[in-house]
């Protein structure tokens, strides 16, 4: 698609990716709004470059007031509940907020954006959507089936992604891209990890862990960019690193990285009882995600390539 200037919706604009996001969204000439419940984060949108629209997405009329007579060319659900409380735990509130974000908050978003004339609709979805289990040594495409049940604890995690993406293609006239990142690292998306590893409760498992798919999150906000301008309508990407690695080679390079001492190794099964949906990531999952389709279609690729070049702008972040 050719693109023009746009009149961009961020829903989570102060958020980990949001930041970024929106200072590339501006930086590409696009005019954005942050979809706000108003006080600091209005005030942190502000700061950003981006106008604050104030409404509640998980509730339908507050949003519905906020549209009135506002028009926009596309929507952006960046929303997650994360920043304080990582999914750890399968009762972990972050978790139970955020599925809520990706299933009604999609919804309402989906309306809004109908609502507001838009043409375009992005939507974060997330490589685990692939499935929590040992995917093997092949790389993991865009054509691999995605958020299907496994019959385990894990399932409604899984639906949940799969909900948020089905939400992205369901409107009329508009052009729904899911965006399936993998995990979030670089300054600002490692300040939580950081902090656990300095303190050294941190811990993994004494086994080794599986593969995943990690991207920088300046790499990131810039394919998201490259989706709103160039992605196909009804269209999945994996935003990735070109090289997938074990969770303990990435924390032990990011401990090294901040001069934290490497993190603490710990049998299995206290990992289990502790951190459970952690633990089933780590132990459990391992999957190699190919990023071709996004490099090929989007005209995208990761300014950071491999975790080795992307945690070099952690150790000189300001700390």
């Amino acid at each position: 698609m050719g693109w023009h200037a746009m009149k961009v919706v961020v829903a989570g604009a102060t958020g980990a990716i949001g930041r970024p996001l929106v200072a590339a969204l501006r930086q590409s000439g696009h005019q954005v709004y942050a979809l706000t419940r108003g006080g600091r984060s209005a005030e942190l949108a502000r700061a950003l470059g981006a106008t604050p629209v104030l409404a509640n997405v998980l509730e339908r009329e507050s949003l519905l007031r906020a549209v009135a007579g506002f028009s926009a060319d596309a929507v952006i659900h960046e929303l997650t509940a994360y920043r304080y409380s990582p999914p750890t735990h399968y009762r972990s509130p972050g978790l139970a907020r955020t599925n809520a974000l990706r299933t009604t908050g999609s919804r309402n978003l989906v309306e809004f954006a109908e609502k507001a004339g838009a043409t375009r609709y992005l939507t974060q979805s997330l490589i685990l959507g692939y499935g929590i289990r040992d995917h093997g040594p092949e790389p993991l495409t865009e054509l691999d089936p995605f958020g299907r049940a496994q019959g385990d604890v894990n399932d409604p995690i899984l639906s949940v992604l799969y909900e948020a993406e089905e939400w992205a293609w369901r409107a009329s006239d508009i052009d729904g891209i899911a965006l399936r990142y993998g995990i979030f690292y670089g300054p600002g998306a490692s300040d939580l990890y950081a902090r656990m590893l300095k303190a050294r409760v941190f811990p993994l498992p004494n086994t080794g862990t599986g593969h995943i798919g990690f991207v920088h999150i300046e790499d990131a906000a810039a394919a998201t960019v490259a989706a709103l301008e160039n992605g196909r309508a009804g269209q999945a990407y994996n935003i990735v690193d070109d090289e997938s690695i074990t969770w303990d080679t990435m924390f032990d390079a990011t401990a090294a990285a901040i001069g934290a001492a490497r993190p603490l190794r710990v049998p299995a099964r206290v990992l289990r009882l502790g951190t459970p949906l952690a633990a089933a990531q780590m132990l459990d999952m391992s999957m190699r995600v190919a990023n071709a389709k996004a490099r090929t279609e989007l005209g995208w690729k990761p300014r950071y390539p491999t975790y080795r070049e992307g945690l070099a702008t952690l150790a000189a972040a300001p700390r």
